[in-house]
């Protein structure tokens, strides 16, 4: 049998985002003779399928991401994390340059604040916490691993949105836990609003279009939402 043809280039998307998986399909189809991967973190356990080919799990820091770039034959890097994935963007810049790979940054633009936005800005997910009145009803929008950092707000009524299950529960004194995806518009991101009676959201200025919908949502609503800057 002959041999398999030898891809013309192999693309390392680092990934996790909506944009990550678009910029997969996109590549899959322009680029049928490349190999196209996708890096995934691996703390959504039943992500949504991707074109090409998936890889789940850390790289074992600088070190072990060039020795994958190597090893993979890798021809050009992307970094389509998360902009608060400071570590792996990190990582991403100084193993492309150990591998000698060329190294493209997609990095979301920053959400900027609109007519009828009442945003209280703060630089640390502490000082949201902080920012929060007693008595609020808070729609939490991060990631579980910041969850705990506001155990200590028992005067506040939490709702936390997750797409899987934690794994033990919630340290939060007061909160009730939706697992699933944000909406995709505000006209169901409202919704949500209102059946819980939310009165502030506290998120992080992520950018991008599919976690845009609460902001639209709570500006419909005159809702102030504490905003975590980058």
């Amino acid at each position: 049998m002959p041999n398999d043809p030898q891809p013309t280039e192999t693309i390392l998307i680092l990934g996790g985002t909506r944009e990550a998986a678009d910029l997969a399909k996109e590549l899959v189809a322009a680029k049928p003779e490349a190999r196209i991967i996708t890096s995934l973190a691996g703390r959504t356990r039943e992500p949504a399928p991707l074109d090409g080919e998936v890889r789940t799990g850390g790289f074992g820091g600088i070190e072990g991401l060039a020795r994958y770039l190597r090893e993979a034959g890798v021809t050009r890097l992307i970094d389509a994390t998360h902009p608060f994935a400071r570590q792996i963007s990190a990582n991403a810049v100084e193993a492309a340059a150990i591998a000698d790979v060329p190294l493209d940054i997609r990095t979301r633009t920053p959400w900027a604040k609109q007519t009828g936005d009442t945003w209280i800005e703060v630089e640390t997910l502490e000082q949201a916490r902080d920012a929060i009145p007693p008595r609020a009803r808070v729609l939490l929008a991060l990631g579980s691993q910041h969850i705990g950092l506001f155990a200590t707000r028992d005067d506040v009524h939490f709702v936390v949105r997750m797409i899987d299950a934690p794994e033990r529960p919630l340290e939060l004194a007061d909160h009730a836990l939706i697992l699933g995806r944000p909406g995709d518009t505000a006209a169901v991101e409202t919704m949500l609003l209102i059946a819980h009676s939310i009165t502030h959201i506290v998120c992080r200025n992520s950018g991008g279009k599919s976690a845009y919908a609460k902001i639209e949502a709570a500006r419909d609503l005159g809702l102030p939402v504490v905003m975590v800057g980058r």
